[in-house]
């Protein structure tokens, strides 16, 4: 018998650099295992160009993306996620749409490195920082036998992983998504 393959959304307010970087990091890291999506309750309207630089340097792929609102996810015909996960703060602190299915959620909310000022190299700097944080909580959430866990211990392990290093301190890691 196969493995089930799960749906995972991550949210934030733009959807243009951290829920990015996430669905780039789990489409590939969890190609087989997890189908990666992202959206936002205020999408930009196009992907912060330093988001697709940083996953194109570190191997990932750097295309396909878009900004999109979290609406498309909560209609009739959506793929049912079996995951959500917020990646900022402003996205976490909103009430989210319900989820068909009723999805295990966590805040993995790390600082936006689309608000960093400077010269490119500091924007590209933080971006790179976000990456790494961003891959650290998707390389612990791989390791999660998330097809054995109880209902319980698996909202408690994907919980802990947003307190890892780097959490942003606005939002407890423990509140819902």
């Amino acid at each position: 018998m196969s493995e089930p393959v799960f749906n995972v959304l991550f949210l934030c307010t733009g959807n243009s650099a951290r829920s990015v970087l996430a669905e780039g990091i789990l489409r590939k890291d969890g190609a087989g295992r997890f189908r990666a999506f992202s959206a936002g309750s205020q999408p930009k309207g196009e992907v912060n160009p330093f988001a697709l630089r940083i996953l194109e340097a570190f191997g990932y792929p750097a295309d396909g993306y878009r900004s999109k609102n979290w609406d498309e996810f909560a209609v009739e015909g959506a793929p049912r996620m079996d995951f959500v996960f917020t990646v900022c703060d402003s996205a976490a602190g909103e009430a989210c749409p319900l989820w068909p299915g009723q999805p295990v959620t966590a805040h993995w909310g790390i600082e936006d490195p689309a608000a960093v000022e400077g010269t490119d190299i500091e924007k590209e700097r933080a971006f790179a920082e976000a990456f790494r944080l961003m891959r650290n909580r998707i390389s612990a959430f791989l390791a999660l036998p998330v097809a054995k866990l109880d209902p319980a211990s698996l909202r408690h392990g994907v919980r802990d992983i947003g307190g890892m290093d780097g959490a942003s301190p606005g939002v407890s890691s423990q509140q819902d998504a």
